[in-house]
């Protein structure tokens, strides 16, 4: 018999996590079996931390090594799937940083993807700050953080409330803390929504107070793709079909509405603290404008960080989500090599 039941937004949006999900592993095929032709075997494991309820996968090398663990935070409106494989389905930095002798553990937000979810409300970035630090306490020695995009302010708090559990911090294109963040012009405020200039010339986003933030193929393919030269188009639509929304509260959090940017008041677990800043010639969103104030910022504040514009080391065409784009593996041994040597050197690609 023929179901004609509604279905609820919330089981919509769950059953279109599935499906993306779905896509992600017909893309991946390719992917698992060049990861099995890989040298170094790799175990797979996937598990939960509580309150909040935090879903995290582990990539971890048979033969143990000395090195730390990484822990790969995702950006907005994707999960931890984008660490997993590249667009046009070859493995990703996961499994390439997990050949390297790394264990790799690759969480989703709480609140998001197969974390479960979190009434809207309640979901702030305090929450999935908590959720990632509860993480970082379970691995048996401090991790290297990676944060990309939206998880950027995220990875400034860890530092300030997990700073003892974190060894170094790769941000790829983050956002900004509430410190240092680019002012936002607010043209329209009202109970149900928020309209916001992010940048002078920058379109207009109309902005739910109460519904998540659903990202539309156009919307998408300019924050993902925009000028990239990098970005395999052909695969431009599964990608988008992966995507997740963006809850609420933590896109009005990104935007800074009403202060509410996670901002840092204790910079005792930055002292020392090696960070590397990287950002693609092709990101619209990421300018020497935009992130080197941030770098700056952290060195202001006692850590050793290093802007790396990929432009300046011979790399362009990267866009926003570097990742996932074709010299993904020649982006990937760069940063083993500043983790390692404190170096970024790129092979040519």
């Amino acid at each position: 018999m023929k179901n004609n039941d509604p279905i609820s937004r919330r089981k919509f949006f769950r059953s279109s996590i599935g499906m993306g999900a779905a896509v992600v592993a017909t893309m991946s095929c390719s992917a698992s079996a060049a990861a099995a032709r890989q040298p170094s075997a790799i175990n797979f494991h996937s598990g939960f931390v509580s309150d909040p309820s935090t879903y995290y996968e582990v990539l971890e090398p048979v033969t143990k090594t000395n090195k730390p663990p990484m822990v790969l935070i995702h950006g907005g409106a994707v999960s931890g799937a984008c660490y997993m494989a590249t667009a046009d389905g070859r493995p990703g930095w996961a499994h390439v940083f997990a050949a390297k002798g790394y264990k790799v553990v690759v969480p989703d937000w709480a609140g998001t993807g197969r974390s479960g979810y979190i009434p809207y409300d309640a979901l702030t970035g305090e929450t999935v700050i908590r959720g990632l630090g509860k993480l970082l306490a379970t691995l048996d020695r401090p991790a290297i953080v990676m944060t990309h995009s939206m998880s950027g302010p995220f990875g400034w708090k860890l530092l300030e409330l997990y700073g003892d559990r974190i060894e170094k911090l790769v941000a790829i294109a983050p956002g900004g803390p509430g410190n240092v963040s680019a002012p936002t012009e607010f043209l329209t405020v009202t109970s149900d929504f928020v309209e916001v200039r992010l940048a002078p010339g920058a379109p207009i986003l109309k902005l739910s107070r109460k519904q998540p933030f659903v990202a539309e193929p156009g919307w998408a393919a300019k924050k993902m793709v925009g000028t990239s030269t990098r970005f395999p188009r052909e695969f431009l639509d599964a990608s988008v079909a992966t995507l997740d929304v963006i809850p609420p509260r933590l896109l009005l959090e990104r935007v800074n509405y009403a202060n509410s940017a996670p901002r840092v008041a204790d910079f005792s677990g930055y002292k020392g603290k090696h960070i590397a800043l990287i950002m693609g010639t092709n990101d619209a969103d990421h300018t020497v404008a935009t992130d080197k104030p941030i770098v700056d910022w952290l060195n202001e504040n006692g850590a050793r960080a290093e802007f790396i514009p990929l432009g300046e080391k011979g790399i362009q065409g990267n866009g926003h989500m570097m990742m996932m784009e074709s010299n993904s593996d020649q982006l990937a041994n760069a940063i083993v090599a500043w983790l390692q040597t404190g170096k970024f050197v790129a092979a040519t690609s």
